[in-house]
């Protein structure tokens, strides 16, 4: 992450104290340092919580989908495309999954949703620095560009015939997670391959967008596993029709990786902050 500048607390910086060894490490580094009030970092940080300092970072440096397409490769790949998800916590606990199970990148809209900021790098443990985030300005178009690159999509709603279990989350997959309360966009949904639903027997009426995006994630990890492992019923996604890109088995399992009472539907596809 790159650093523009360093606010801290005056007086608190003394020879032996944590602050102000980080503070020496950040000025050997050429971070501008500034010492502030206590009150003026209180107005800088949320609920006051800062420890003495506050960094100004600078603006985080997206990907864009061709990066994405050739950190891919030829072989197994898993792409996650959010359509419009608008909560940044949602974001980054999406982000975080897709990296811990090998994806290869998130693809993201630049106008009504959740961009990278602070609440993305919390909910995302530091995922966000380690796996690239696309912004694109037509998520259809990027759906198409996939497919070209050879593909499926999978979209989430909860109006799927069928369930995760039984849809064909193998191979080279672009799983599309629909927006909180809205699900699925129209173009979206009809650039589509395939949809898939989560099954659901309790009664809580939703999974929020980032806890669903997480259990498909790992279905299409158990299926690479197990192919990788020989087991029997472990297929591969057949290739897009018209595709010049075939599996490569000697390749690994991967080619490259608001809010709590919303109305996200225990599916994919739709959902409030909680998805």
């Amino acid at each position: 992450m790159k650093l523009r500048r360093a606010f801290f607390q005056a007086g608190l910086d003394g020879p032996d104290s944590t602050l102000s060894q980080l503070l020496g490490h950040l000025k050997r580094e050429g971070i501008p340092l500034e010492p502030v009030s206590r009150s003026r970092l209180d107005a800088m940080s949320s609920h006051g919580t800062h420890q003495g300092i506050i960094v100004q970072a600078r603006p985080f440096a997206y990907a864009t989908l061709l990066d994405i397409i050739a950190a891919a490769g030829e072989g197994r790949a898993l792409v996650i495309l959010l359509d419009h998800v608008a909560d940044e916590g949602n974001l980054g606990a999406i982000v975080r999954s897709a990296e811990v199970v090998g994806a290869t990148g998130v693809v993201i809209a630049k106008a009504r949703a959740a961009g990278v900021g602070l609440g993305a790098y919390k909910s995302s443990a530091g995922a966000v620095l380690r796996l690239p985030v696309a912004q694109v300005a037509n998520l259809a178009t990027a759906i198409d560009r996939l497919k070209e690159a050879g593909f499926w999509v999978c979209g989430a709603s909860e109006h799927a015939a069928g369930d995760l279990w039984s849809a064909p989350l193998e191979g080279r997959l672009c799983l599309v997670m629909g927006s909180e309360c809205q699900g699925l966009s129209r173009l979206v949904r009809e650039r589509c391959d395939f949809e898939c639903s989560l099954p659901q027997y309790g009664r809580v009426e939703s999974l929020n967008v980032a806890q669903a995006a997480t259990v498909m994630c790992y279905e299409w990890l158990r299926r690479a596993m197990a192919e990788q492992r020989g087991v029997p019923g472990a297929t591969s996604a057949p290739s897009p029709v018209g595709s010049a890109v075939a599996e490569d088995p000697a390749r690994g399992l991967v080619s490259g990786s608001p809010d709590s009472d919303g109305c996200f539907t225990a599916v994919a596809g739709a959902g409030g902050e909680d998805g």
